[in-house]
C-alpha cells in the first residue's frame, strides 16, 4: 500500500519511526492528502462511498493505521486518524450528513490534551 512504501521509504520500515508529533503530522498528513487525491481522481469511487462520512473514515483509517505501523504504537495511531478527520473537514468542508460528524472531531481535544 501506498503508506507502508511511504514509512519504509522515508522512516526506515515498520516500527523504526518515534511517536512524536511531528512524525504523526507527516505520515498522516502524506496518507489523508494521498487518499484525497485518489477520491479526486476516480470520482466513482467518491460517489460510492456515498455522504462524506464513508470517505472520511476511510482515509481516517488509512492514516491512522500507517501511523501506527510505523511508530509501533497505537496512540499515534490514534492522533494520526483524528488528524486525518480534521484534514478532511477543512479540505471538503464537512464529514457527514446533518451533523453526525461530531464524533469525528472531539477527538482530538481528548487524545492530544495535557494529563497530569
Amino acid at each position: 500500500s501506498y503508506g507502508v512504501d511511504y514509512i519504509k521509504k522515508k522512516h526506515g520500515g515498520i516500527g523504526k519511526a518515534k511517536a512524536t508529533q511531528e512524525i504523526i503530522n507527516d505520515i498522516a498528513t502524506e496518507v489523508n492528502l494521498y487518499g484525497m487525491e485518489q477520491y479526486e481522481e476516480y470520482p466513482t469511487a467518491l460517489e460510492a462511498h456515498f455522504g462524506g462520512s464513508q470517505r472520511a473514515s476511510v482515509l481516517a483509517a488509512a492514516s491512522g493505521i500507517t501511523v501506527a505501523l510505523a511508530t509501533a504504537n497505537s496512540n499515534a495511531g490514534l492522533n494520526g486518524w483524528y488528524l486525518s478527520m480534521l484534514m478532511h473537514k477543512e479540505g471538503w468542508s464537512r464529514l457527514g450528513f446533518f451533523g453526525y460528524d461530531l464524533q469525528d472531531q472531539c477527538g482530538s481535544a481528548n487524545s492530544m490534551s495535557i494529563r497530569p
